[in-house]
């Protein structure tokens, strides 16, 4: 990672909530999420939170670098209904090294929906997966490949 991030860096990133990001999408499969109401998930939230504070990592990060979320500690004091459009401020509080800290605050134009402290590690790709695969390897199961779904 360059040198070049700092804390007081910080971003904003809006999004507008589809159908698809709401309790029951969540796991599909999980009978009790399909009795829930059609709200913004908790989950697709925290996931909203990271990818804002990716958007401030990116321009610091050198060749076959990236991040993984290692720690999260957010409140979910509002629901969001689809059709809303959910704004992500993040700032970067501390640099530590590979270890990242932000505090994250999403408001959906009527609530605080959600806030608090998220974590990142920076990592080299090509050594986080070969961690994985040999993991991957000794569970007998297939190796992970980085990429689109």
């Amino acid at each position: 990672m360059k040198d070049t991030l700092h804390a007081g860096a910080r971003t904003q990133f809006s999004y507008r909530v589809p159908a698809t990001k709401t309790v029951p999408h969540l796991y599909p499969e999980a009978h009790e999420f399909q009795l829930m109401p059609t709200v913004f998930a908790t989950g697709f939230m925290v996931g909203l939170m990271e990818w804002t504070c990716l958007h401030i990592i990116a321009p610091h990060l050198d060749d076959g670098e990236g991040s993984l979320g290692v720690h999260v500690n957010v409140s979910h004091a509002a629901a969001t209904v689809p059709g809303q459009t959910v704004t992500v401020d993040a700032e970067c509080t501390k640099v530590a090294g590979r270890r990242l800290f932000f505090h994250v605050k999403a408001h959906d134009g009527i609530d605080l929906i959600g806030e608090g402290e998220h974590q990142r590690i920076i990592v080299n790709w090509d050594k986080f997966e070969q961690r994985v695969n040999d993991k991957a390897k000794l569970a007998r199961l297939a190796p992970i490949t980085r990429g689109t779904v």
